[in-house]
């Protein structure tokens, strides 16, 4: 898919954890079409150099320092949106944590520890739709684009809080996009797969990423455009017949049965 043909001119979009990752790939591709974008996480560093990135693209940026488990901060960058950027059209719900810790006993997890993945993976998600939804039913439009992840279809061993609140993220998006339907807002839900941003962090590829690789139908990690040019698509005109809908883009993970359970092979296996 081509970008530059301004399928978002004059759009406003907000896009949480745009940043870095998957974030960052949808920010700057929708602002090549056009648009121009809000960048709201916690790290202040990242989103002040992905506005810069949108403004050497020709477009309008924002970046709010926000922690979207704190609903006075979501409300507050979305006050701000529309007082300086004159409205919002497209919100993009991408912000969340993927923890790599040691797995522990279910009875060893702190409320603390519960809170944090649910708030950050799932409440903030809501907040954000909530600040948003009463400006987007005021104008008779809004899109809303919420990422999920295939770990909120199927469970992963371990794995409480992210998957968790990862299938809530899903069905929220449905709860929202058939209460919301007949005010011309869309509600559409992403599931990526194993994303490759191994460019984007110093650590070099592990042996383990290597091999996980090979299972995965299509035959590679997918990259942060894989991502970012479906966010376009439905952040774009050709989607306003969809909503409600789920739409997993991981090579074909799901479809064969890729699932990070926690088991592996005892022997090294070779795929052909």
């Amino acid at each position: 898919m081509t970008t530059g043909n301004g399928t978002l001119a004059g759009k406003v979009v907000i896009i949480t954890g745009g940043g870095t990752g998957l974030g960052k790939a949808m920010a700057l591709l929708m602002a090549k079409e056009g648009a121009d974008i809000v960048v709201a996480a916690r790290r202040v560093n990242a989103i002040e150099q992905t506005a810069r990135e949108v403004k050497d693209l020709g477009r309008r940026a924002l970046a709010i320092p926000t922690d979207v488990t704190d609903s006075k901060q979501v409300n507050n960058m979305v006050k701000r949106t529309i007082a300086e950027m004159g409205g919002i059209d497209i919100l993009v719900n991408n912000a969340g944590i993927v923890r790599g810790q040691v797995p522990k006993p279910l009875w060893e997890l702190s409320d603390e520890e519960w809170h944090l993945g649910i708030n950050t993976n799932l409440s903030g998600a809501f907040y954000c739709c909530r600040a948003v939804m009463k400006h987007f039913v005021d104008q008779g439009h809004g899109k809303i684009i919420n990422i999920a992840s295939g770990n909120g279809m199927r469970g992963s061993r371990g794995d409480y809080m992210y998957g968790t609140a990862k299938a809530g993220v899903i069905n929220l998006s449905r709860v929202l996009a058939i209460t919301f339907a007949q005010n011309n807002i869309q509600v559409n839900c992403i599931a990526p797969g194993f994303i490759d941003v191994r460019h984007m962090q110093p650590e070099p590829p592990t042996s383990e990423v290597t091999r996980t690789a090979k299972f995965i139908p299509v035959g590679r990690f997918g990259v942060p455009n894989d991502i970012g040019h479906l966010g376009l698509f439905l952040a774009s005109e050709a989607s306003d017949y969809i909503t409600g809908g789920l739409f997993p883009n991981d090579g074909g993970g799901l479809a064969g049965g890729v699932a990070p359970t926690g088991y592996a092979p005892v022997i090294d296996m070779e795929v052909d």
